[in-house]
C-alpha cells in the first residue's frame, strides 16, 4: 500500500511537461489537452522586413487530443488575434479562423488583417524603397473527396493597398504604383495531403494547386490571374535520415500590380527579391535524427524569376512534443546577397 501511495504521490509530481517515456522537456501532453485561451510571442526573421516581435492570442474550441480521438489528426479548430512590428517600420494587426466540420469533411480557413509593411523595389540595377498600407482578407472553404486525402476548394482573396514609393527617387513604371488599388478574386484549388505528421513529416507527399482569377465582376480595379503549384515529398532514406523535396511554380498574367508579381520564396533569400510573371524553384532537405531528441538539417535550392537565385544553409531541430512530432529549431541560410537567420516551428515549408 506504502509504494503504490509513493508511485501516485511521484506521478502527481510529475510536471506535465516531463516526457514519462525519457524524462526531457515535452509539450505533448501540454498541447494535447489544451484549449481555451492562449498566448503566443511570435519573433519575426524575415530579411525583407528586419528583425521584429509580437504577440498572438489563441482560442482553441476543443484540444488536439479531443480532435485526435474522433480519428484523423487534423487541427482543432482556433480562432486568434495577431500584432507584430519590425525594425524597419512595419507593422500587422490582423485576426484569423480555422474550423473543421461535418465529420472532417469540411474545412474553413480565413484571416483579415491591416499591414503597413515597408519593402524594397528592385529594378534594373536600382532599388527603392516603397510602402504597402491597407487590408487584406482571404478565406477559403475545402471539401475532403470520400474518405481520401484529396480535397476540393475555393477561396476569395481581397486586397485594398495604397502603395507609395520613396518620394524622393524616380518612380517606377510598373502597375500599382502610387496609388490605391482594389483586388478581389475568386479561384478554385486542389489539394492531396498523405504525409505521416502535418507538424514535421517524414513520409508521404502534398500537393496543392490553384487559380485566382481578379476581375471587376468581383470588385477588383484591375483584370488578372495568378496561379500556383506546389508540390512536397519526403522519403525516409534510413533509419535517422529524412529526404525532403519542394518544388514550386507560380504564375501571374493580366495588369498584376507589382505587389503581386510572384517572386522566388526561399530561405536565405528575401520576400519579393526576385520577381516574375513566371517563377520556379526546387528545394532539398536532408534530416539527420541524430539522437531521439536532436536532429540537424542542411538544405539547398535554387529558383528562376527572370534570372537564377540560390540559396543553401544548415540547421538543427529539438522534438518539442513527441507524441505530436512537432520539431522546433533553428536555421542559417546564405543566399546570393546575404545570410538570414529564421526560427522554424515545424516545417520550414509552410
Amino acid at each position: 500500500m506504502g509504494m503504490m501511495l509513493c508511485a501516485e504521490a511521484l506521478a502527481e509530481e510529475r510536471s506535465v511537461f516531463a516526457d514519462p517515456e525519457d524524462g526531457a522537456f515535452d509539450a505533448s501532453e501540454w498541447l494535447l489537452d489544451k484549449k481555451g485561451f492562449l498566448p503566443v510571442p511570435i519573433i519575426v526573421t524575415e530579411p525583407a522586413i528586419g528583425y521584429g516581435a509580437g504577440a498572438a492570442l489563441l482560442w482553441f474550441r476543443e484540444s488536439l487530443g479531443e480532435r485526435r480521438a474522433q480519428g484523423r489528426l487534423t487541427p482543432p479548430d482556433i480562432f486568434g488575434g495577431v500584432a507584430a512590428a519590425t525594425e524597419n517600420g512595419t507593422t500587422l494587426a490582423g485576426a484569423f479562423g480555422m474550423v473543421t466540420f461535418g465529420q472532417e469533411y469540411w474545412r474553413w480557413r480565413g484571416f483579415i488583417g491591416r499591414p503597413d509593411v515597408n519593402l524594397d523595389f528592385y529594378g534594373e540595377n536600382t532599388k527603392i524603397g516603397y510602402n504597402l498600407k491597407g487590408w487584406a482578407s482571404t478565406q477559403m472553404v475545402q471539401r475532403r473527396l470520400g474518405e481520401s486525402e484529396n480535397f476540393v476548394g475555393a477561396r476569395w482573396n481581397y486586397i485594398d493597398f495604397d502603395a507609395r514609393f520613396d518620394p524622393a527617387r524616380e518612380q517606377p513604371l510598373v502597375s500599382g504604383a502610387g496609388r490605391t488599388i482594389r483586388s478581389s478574386g475568386a479561384g478554385l484549388f486542389f489539394e492531396h495531403d498523405s504525409r505521416d505528421n502535418f507538424f514535421t513529416a517524414s513520409r508521404g507527399w502534398k500537393l496543392f494547386a490553384e487559380s485566382v482569377f481578379y476581375s471587376p465582376d468581383f470588385g477588383s480595379d484591375e483584370e488578372y490571374q495568378t496561379y500556383r503549384a506546389q508540390l512536397l515529398a519526403y522519403f525516409p532514406l534510413a533509419k535517422d535520415f529524412i529526404l525532403g523535396g519542394r518544388v514550386d511554380a507560380r504564375a501571374a498574367r493580366g495588369d498584376v500590380p507589382f505587389y503581386q508579381v510572384p517572386f522566388i520564396e526561399m530561405r536565405g533569400i528575401p520576400f519579393f527579391r526576385y520577381q516574375d510573371e513566371n517563377v520556379a524553384l526546387a528545394e532539398l532537405e536532408l534530416r539527420w535524427n541524430v539522437t531521439p531528441r536532436w536532429a540537424v538539417v542542411g538544405f539547398l535550392g535554387t529558383g528562376h524569376a527572370g534570372e537564377t537565385a540560390s540559396a543553401w544553409g544548415v540547421g538543427f531541430r529539438r522534438l518539442m512534443a513527441r507524441r505530436l512530432g512537432i520539431y522546433m529549431g533553428l536555421d542559417i541560410a546564405r543566399g546570393p546577397e546575404e545570410t538570414a537567420i529564421y526560427i522554424q516551428a515545424g516545417s520550414a515549408w509552410r
